[in-house]
């Protein structure tokens, strides 16, 4: 059965508090962000495919069905209201693993595969 409202909000909090407790995940250097390492110590490996298209529509913030660059350079934000801004080294690289079609965008199967990379 799908999580209700409430679970997808304590799923967030939980990242985000996992987030809080590693201020080096939303706070790295700049040029040093790892997204692999990121969605494992957040613990979003481990979410099953409903979490994780859950959260990938709280991702994509303009509801278009996909992660476009801006969304996503302003990631980290997501889980901290104090993070940083991803450079545009950064968000070319975590676009460029995740937009597997090439479309310039990431889809929720695409951001599933990236999250269980």
């Amino acid at each position: 059965m799908g999580m209700g409202t409430l679970e997808i909000c304590t799923t967030v909090i939980t990242s985000r508090e996992k987030v809080l407790n590693n201020r080096f995940l939303f706070l790295p250097a700049a040029d040093s962000f790892n997204y692999k390492s990121f969605f494992s110590k957040v613990g979003l490996k481990g979410k099953s495919t409903d979490q994780v298209k859950k959260i990938f529509g709280i991702l994509d913030q303009d509801k278009s069905g996909f992660i476009e660059e801006d969304e996503l350079q302003l990631f980290l934000q997501n889980f901290s209201s104090t993070a940083r801004a991803l450079t545009a080294a950064e968000t070319k690289a975590f676009m460029a693993a995740g937009d597997t079609d090439g479309d310039g965008k990431i889809g929720v199967d695409e951001f599933q595969a990236l999250v269980k990379a």
